[in-house]
């Protein structure tokens, strides 16, 4: 129990303490918060490191690796796992996988001994006269997802450089050359960003920098096909059956016009070539991860055989494809690390991935791998979510820039009230408001075009890293628009207003409105998901066997008892089922009588009354007077 208590008293309290204690010696004191880890230096490594991955292990799931690591000289050296890496936005290393650790020298077993402070550091003592040592270790996938994501299936395997290698502290990543040799199971294909000599099942990738390996991952597997989109840009495909590898013409030429449209939006190229590596797999885990020359992108079964059930995943490419401009090329100056161990500062993630979220949804419409319908519906949907947040009220957006590090995607159970990462979603807005802005400011001369061919569009060809500031985005706002930018981007993100930034639609000649009928990207969306949703109706989300998976905060729902993991067993004392639940709270808004739910925690048992009178509802855009708006020109492909 809290209670108040005086000053007065905690003084006194504390003086009591204070006598309390021992003095001298017997005092019990921390131990010093010190490791014996180098800094990075920007200076050129001497040697190459020699990375040798056997991927064959596909029916158990494991990597074994060989790790040959120069040294220059006997004693103290430190080996580190990737910890921070880029795309995570956190400590996100799956270091707990990796196995079996053995080092030696000359065939001799060298010790080694984790850091007491650094578990992803491990210290080693080089004996004289030793120019290499050599690091045998296993990396385990997980086989179940309740393990983590899944990385090797007998179909297909997704290889992370970085889960597979340790590197030396004291360099800058991007001095440390690197060669990389895996074995695939025979007859396999694998595809990545680094090009490679085949012989037979073994793929011997050129040398590189440690940086650039950590970010050119690779996907390999039994069943794959792969499309040139452009003269620098493929499109290669794997899947757990042939049949999901059966793109038609104009599915593929639309991949090609995302390509056409990114590069007209940002004015350049910032690779010498471009992987779109896409898993379709039931077994191989989902992923969604930015690099400067490719993305790993994984969706389940029907990205090509269901493209005209609805938009399913396909915002996925266009957005993790934007990201090679921004994120990758442009990065936040906080964001951006020596090497994998030094914490990033992740207070620009509203622009790395806001104003990517941003372009994804744009670029989608631009290319017509999603409609412009299907794409202002899922803005609505995005608007309307935001509009339902309370916890805007207390927590303001540009503290959620932290949540990579204090909750790494753990489940939430109020997520309307503790937030997410919601730099990403209502990031977009911001962007939206800042297009709008740049039209109506230059009477429809200028645009997001602008600052994106000014800001992305330079040194073309170069794929290297560019950071900037917060005083950077200001200053080519106002070169391109002079307004007090500054002030804007402030507010918006450290205000603690009730609604949604929806200034950005209004704008570009859109408003927000709901209605009974849930648009067909709606739809699509509760399909896909499996679930019945109800945020706009009562505020949650019913999944599969009638569990709760979702509750809005100070909603209908919340004010009833629900909770994440609710059951619910009967509806106005009729047995569950999706569309009776539906049908009741439908009836609800020509009633004042409430929903009687039972509903199951546990093995407790009760009934409550979901007192919500408003009947379905579903958000959707509705055009603010006639003609093309700001919202369709920002949509129109170039």
């Amino acid at each position: 129990m809290y209670r108040l208590v005086s000053a007065s008293l905690l003084l006194a309290s504390a003086a009591m303490l204070s006598a309390q204690v021992p003095s001298g010696n017997s005092a019990p004191q921390p131990a010093p918060f010190t490791t014996a880890i180098p800094d990075p230096v920007d200076r050129p490594y001497s040697g190459t490191i020699t990375l040798d991955v056997d991927a064959t292990d596909v029916t158990r799931g494991i990597f074994r690796v060989t790790e040959t690591i120069p040294v220059a000289k006997a004693g103290p050296m430190v080996l580190l796992y990737p910890a921070w890496l880029p795309g995570n936005h956190g400590p996100r290393g799956q270091i707990e996988k990796l196995a079996g650790l053995v080092i030696t020298a000359g065939g001799k077993r060298i010790e080694w001994t984790r850091d007491p402070v650094d578990v992803f550091a491990f210290h080693v003592d080089v004996p004289a006269g030793v120019k290499t040592i050599e690091a045998r270790f296993q990396f385990i996938s997980a086989t179940k997802t309740d393990q983590g994501r899944v990385a090797m299936t007998p179909e297909m395997l997704s290889l992370q450089p970085n889960s597979v290698s340790l590197y030396p502290a004291g360099w800058f990543t991007r001095q440390i050359p690197v060669t990389m040799t895996v074995k695939y199971p025979a007859g396999w294909t694998a595809a990545g960003a680094i090009p490679a000599k085949v012989s037979g099942s073994s793929y011997t990738y050129d040398r590189v920098n440690y940086e650039t390996l950590v970010d050119s991952p690779i996907v390999a597997g039994r069943y794959a096909k792969t499309w040139p989109l452009s003269p620098r840009v493929s499109l290669a495909v794997f899947a757990d059956t042939p049949g999901e590898l059966a793109a038609t013409p104009a599915q593929i030429d639309a991949h090609k016009r995302l390509v056409d449209q990114s590069v007209k939006a940002f004015f350049s190229q910032h690779y010498d070539n471009y992987t779109f590596l896409l898993s379709i797999s039931d077994n191989l885990g989902g992923i969604g991860l930015e690099h400067h020359r490719s993305s790993e992108n994984g969706v389940t079964p029907g990205y090509f055989t269901k493209w005209d059930d609805g938009p399913g995943r396909r915002n996925l490419l266009p957005h993790e494809y934007a990201h090679s401009w921004n994120g990758k090329f442009r990065r936040g100056a906080g964001s951006w690390t020596p090497d994998f161990r030094t914490p990033m500062r992740n207070s620009l993630l509203w622009v790395y991935e806001g104003q990517t979220q941003f372009w994804g949804y744009v670029l989608q419409a631009r290319s017509g791998i999603v409609s412009k319908q299907d794409t202002l519906d899922q803005i609505a949907a995005i608007g309307a979510l935001y509009e339902s947040q309370p916890a805007r009220q207390w927590r303001d957006l540009l503290d959620t820039t932290n949540d990579p590090i204090i909750s790494a995607r753990r489940p939430k159970g109020w997520s309307s009230w503790q937030r997410s990462e919601d730099y990403y979603s209502e990031g977009m807005l911001i962007w939206l408001e800042v297009d709008s802005r740049l039209r109506e400011l230059s009477g429809g001369k200028k645009s997001i075009d602008d600052f994106a061919k000014a800001f992305f569009g330079v040194r073309d060809g170069d794929w290297g890293d560019l950071t900037y500031t917060f005083d950077d985005l200001v200053t080519t706002l106002n070169a391109i628009q002079p307004y007090d930018w500054r002030t804007l981007l402030t507010q918006r993100l450290t205000e603690h207003a009730k609604g949604a930034p929806l200034t950005g639609l209004e704008r570009n000649g859109y408003r927000l409105i709901y209605t009974a009928e849930p648009t067909p990207s709606f739809k699509s969306g509760e399909k896909a998901r499996k679930v019945v949703d109800l945020t706009y109706s009562g505020g949650f989300v019913v999944g599969a066997n009638a569990e709760v998976t979702s509750v809005t905060w100070g909603s209908a729902a919340f004010d009833a008892g629900l909770t994440v993991g609710t059951m619910i067993v009967s509806v106005d004392g009729v047995a569950y089922s999706d569309d009776r639940l539906k049908t009741a709270i439908a009836a609800t808004k020509d009633s004042k009588q409430p929903v009687q739910l039972w509903i199951k925690n546990g093995d407790r048992y009760r009934q409550v009354a979901l007192d919500w009178h408003g009947g379905l509802r579903y958000p959707r855009l509705e055009k603010i007077g006639t003609g093309e708006a700001g919202l369709d020109r920002l949509l129109s492909p170039r």
